[in-house]
């Protein structure tokens, strides 16, 4: 059932990440408040992942899922509104609670490795994560013609979309209300041994400890934020980069379409390659790929091709260092920490995101597009030093990570 609601939660989200920036100069008249709207969006999710994990913590997966979907869609009739009115704070809000649909597909990747044994937590956190591949896909392709259907009526093209972003949620939340039973992470706990301890270490501040604890959990922390962060900044100024180089629309969302394939469709692959040779090496292939995709992109210029191409490897960077680092967090705390810790994961990446993607405006209308790809390379460097330095002091087997 994760992999229908992912189904239909990538479908919304992916409408708003293909829009956003549009939006968002749409309703400002300037380019440099471009990036606020995904990066408010970002925050909205980095803001909600620790009321959410609380949540999980004390009543399981399955209201945390649904309250999630609901605010983003709550967060998608607001957007709509915010455009109607010309208010740019209303929209930031909106997108801000948007972001709620991007925490309840980020938190589905946990839910499915609740009920799996490290050896093959990679495969089962990618089957979750793929299953998004065609909600995303799809959104930013029907952007336009879901947008045609408002025209003539007070609700701009743009904005439009953002309502069938508003009933894939519900939907999303629906299926997960209904059929997500037995909750995988109440029976995960139930079934697992616990000390006198036990309900101690399911606080966040027991979370932090548990990461502070564990050298691995650091550096998968720092691999999903980091690459969550180069992601994010690189793609959220893409539309904005192609539109000034003279991309209509329709191009755009076909960009944006093979980033997310990308992310997506290749998981799969991470996850096995993540439980067959180690999750250290996938968390090297990801900074390869990232790197390689920031000079694509960050060199294009006008060549649609180049920059769509670096966008795809920008994706499937991200798909690596996603699944790998969240496969290596899980792997490296205790069980009755993990939901903590997770939660704790996604405010960490979502907020560094958040302040990439303001930033990125910026960068963008101050130094270019160009830049802002080498700032994105940099981030990277201090992730893969710490992968080779955990790699040096020992090989790891894989599916059984040292803690």
């Amino acid at each position: 059932m994760l992999v229908v609601s992912q189904i239909l939660g990538g479908l919304g989200v992916a409408i708003g990440i293909a829009l956003a920036p549009m939006l968002a100069t749409e309703v400002t008249g300037t380019e440099a408040l471009s990036g606020l709207a995904p990066t408010a969006s970002v925050a909205g999710t980095a803001l909600l992942s620790l009321p959410l994990a609380a949540l999980m913590t004390s009543r399981g997966r399955r209201p945390g899922l649904v309250l999630a979907y609901l605010i983003g869609a709550f967060g998608g009739a607001l957007v709509v509104l915010g455009t109607v009115v010309r208010s740019f704070p209303l929209l930031l809000l909106g997108m801000a609670a948007f972001g709620a649909g991007s925490s309840a597909n980020l938190q589905a990747r946990f839910a499915a490795a609740d009920l799996v044994g490290p050896e093959r937590r990679g495969r089962a956190i990618s089957t979750v994560v793929w299953a998004t591949t065609i909600g995303s896909v799809v959104g930013p392709n029907i952007a336009a013609p879901a947008g045609r259907v408002f025209r003539g009526s007070p609700v701009p093209e743009t904005a439009g979309p953002y309502l069938w972003s508003a009933v894939a949620f519900l939907l999303a939340g629906v299926v997960v209300a209904v059929l997500l039973r037995p909750d995988p992470l109440l029976t995960a706990r139930a079934l697992a041994p616990q000390g006198p301890q036990g309900r101690q270490k399911r606080s966040l501040r027991a979370g932090v400890a548990a990461v502070r604890a564990s050298p691995m959990a650091k550096l998968a922390l720092g691999t999903v934020t980091v690459s969550h962060t180069a992601m994010v900044s690189i793609m959220v100024m893409t539309p904005v980069h192609l539109g000034g180089h003279g991309a209509g629309l329709q191009l755009i969302g076909l960009v944006i379409s093979g980033h997310i394939a990308g992310m997506y469709a290749f998981s799969p692959v991470m996850g096995w390659l993540a439980d067959r040779f180690g999750r250290l090496s996938v968390i090297g292939l990801a900074v390869g790929l990232l790197s390689g995709a920031a000079l694509l992109a960050g060199t294009a210029g006008p060549r649609h091709g180049q920059t769509a191409l670096g966008l795809f490897l920008l994706g499937l960077g991200w798909s690596a260092g996603m699944i790998a680092g969240s496969a290596l967090l899980t792997d490296s705390v205790p069980q009755e920490a993990r939901a903590a810790v997770q939660g704790l994961s996604d405010l960490t990446m979502n907020a560094a995101a958040g302040i990439g993607g303001a930033t990125a405006g910026v960068i963008v209308a101050q130094w270019g597009y160009g830049p802002l790809n080498a700032i994105g390379a940099a981030l990277l460097l201090p992730v893969a030093a710490l992968a080779l330095r955990r790699s040096l002091k020992g090989a790891e087997r894989p599916g059984v990570t040292k803690v």
